[in-house]
């Protein structure tokens, strides 16, 4: 039997790394067996749908690679793909009707007010109602003539108070619940919209769909699906219930973290190829524990049964790590194409910003990183003198002061202002002067820059920076010393 996987989110707002996680496992479990992925867009929750959020699914699926077989622009036979086209089919009410017709649903009329009346329980931390199935106890005539009145209804599912119901999931074994457990769940909600629990049932079993990925706080839900599926005679299909992605303090990723969905990512300057590659590995791990998979070598790597039980912790400094190797792989070119809009933020026109984005591509983990390596290019920062003593170095402030004092009538007469023109005076004052480099490098570093830390040395520096900016800067540093 051909795999075939849905991704099928809510459009009500940013893409949650959680989210995108479950589509790139349902992309990936399909892709690895030559099989089919499609996209659904469930929006029949109208009260929580955000205008702009489909556009934002479309965009991020397409900028992460994750391209669909089938969905609502790409018709495969099994549409509509979205569950507010599909409800004008009448295919939810009929086959709620279907259920009411073998007793495994029923209409429910009970008002607000009796609603309220009725107990609640807790249930992972939310005050549940738990319905009395009154309803259920309605007559065949007393259901007619409501309905034929127009009173206002909801559909119930209609489950067990005895037993139990065991299902199984491929990464929790069979899991057996008891059914006095199961609340009678509502299918069809009173403005005539399916449930989402409800539209998921009867949409993956009419468009053939085999393996189900979400997270694992569906699990509770789970027997009242499996339930569904058995009192309409269907396939279960195969669970994949997710971990939970946490933040560093074991907590639920939530949008305080600011890192919680793909867009915040992107603004934050993270590459779409190291984010999905990060997110492959919140939960699941390769036999040989490598770390930096192309999409397409998930492809071929992914098997869900390595996906782990355990919470996934979302670190933002591995994920910085990650993004820096992306960018010390990149091509140069692209990499300045990509670099380029946060060079002229920060240094505006006048440089030479394609130098400038060699000497720090393999310094920056993300592109923002850029402003604080480059700054000193602009403007030469206030520093104190106390960065010119350097134990390795063997430098302190009079030896520096020294240093610069000799160099500089031999760099005022220096015409050629290039690296490597530049390095080999300052490599021939070293020899005559009888110290190691550093001894000279650095004290005229740090002169031309004002930083402890620097994306190149002295000379480059110099070079981009041009001979007169450089003296300027060489003859503040003997002020400053001598001050």
């Amino acid at each position: 039997m051909k795999i075939r996987t849905r991704y099928a989110p809510s459009p009500t707002g940013k893409m949650h790394v959680g989210n995108l996680r479950s589509a790139l496992y349902e992309f990936l479990i399909a892709k690895h067996a030559g099989g089919d992925f499609m996209l659904r867009i469930e929006d029949t929750d109208q009260e929580r749908f955000v205008e702009g959020a489909t556009e934002i699914i479309y965009r991020t699926m397409e900028k992460t690679g994750l391209i669909h077989d089938e969905g609502p622009d790409k018709d495969g036979g099994f549409g509509p793909y979205v569950q507010s086209e599909r409800m004008k089919t009448g295919i939810y009410m009929k086959y709620a009707k279907e259920l009411v017709e073998k007793g495994e649903a029923y209409y429910c009329f009970c008002d607000k007010e009796r609603l309220a009346s009725l107990k609640t329980e807790i249930v992972e931390g939310k005050e549940i109602m738990i319905y009395d199935k009154h309803c259920l106890h309605l007559s065949k005539e007393e259901v007619e003539k409501n309905l034929a009145e127009g009173k206002p209804f909801v559909i119930r599912q209609n489950n067990p108070t005895e037993g139990t119901t065991t299902f199984h999931d491929e990464l929790y074994g069979d899991i057996t619940v008891n059914n006095s457990e199961l609340d009678d769940m509502i299918l069809i909600k009173s403005d005539g919209y399916p449930t989402y629990n409800f539209a998921n049932v009867v949409d993956d079993h009419t468009m053939n769909i085999t393996h189900v990925v979400r997270g694992n706080e569906y699990l509770s839900s789970s027997p009242k699906y499996v339930r569904l599926y058995d009192a309409f005679g269907w396939e279960v299909p195969v669970y994949v219930h997710l971990p939970l992605i946490t933040d560093e303090n074991h907590k639920k990723l939530s949008k305080r973290s600011g890192h919680s969905s793909f867009e915040d990512l992107i603004e934050q300057g993270f590459l779409t190829e190291a984010i999905v590659n990060y997110i492959a590995l919140l939960g699941w791990s390769p036999e040989d524990n490598r770390e930096i998979f192309t999409l397409e070598e998930l492809i071929a790597d992914f098997d869900y049964k390595r996906i782990s039980k355990s919470p996934a912790v979302f670190d933002i400094v591995k994920l910085r790590w990650m993004n820096g190797e992306y960018l010390k792989a990149m091509d140069l070119d692209k990499f300045y194409e990509m670099a380029e809009p946060y060079l002229k933020e920060t240094l505006g026109e006048g440089f030479d910003l394609k130098k400038i984005a060699a000497m720090v591509k393999t310094r920056i983990e993300v592109f923002p990183d850029i402003a604080a390596q480059v700054d000193f290019f602009k403007e030469l920062p206030e520093y104190d003198i106390e960065m010119y003593t350097h134990k390795k170095m063997k430098t302190d402030a009079a030896s520096s002061l020294e240093v610069l004092t000799e160099i500089l009538p031999v760099l005022e007469a220096q015409e050629d202002y290039s690296n490597d023109a530049l390095y080999q005076t300052l490599l021939t004052y070293v020899e005559k002067k009888g110290c190691k480099n550093g001894y000279v490098m650095w004290p005229i570093r740090t002169a031309v820059s004002g930083k402890q830390m620097t994306p190149a040395g002295a000379t480059e520096i110099m070079e981009i920076l041009g001979k007169e900016e450089s003296l300027k800067r060489i003859r503040k540093g003997i002020e400053k010393l001598n001050a």
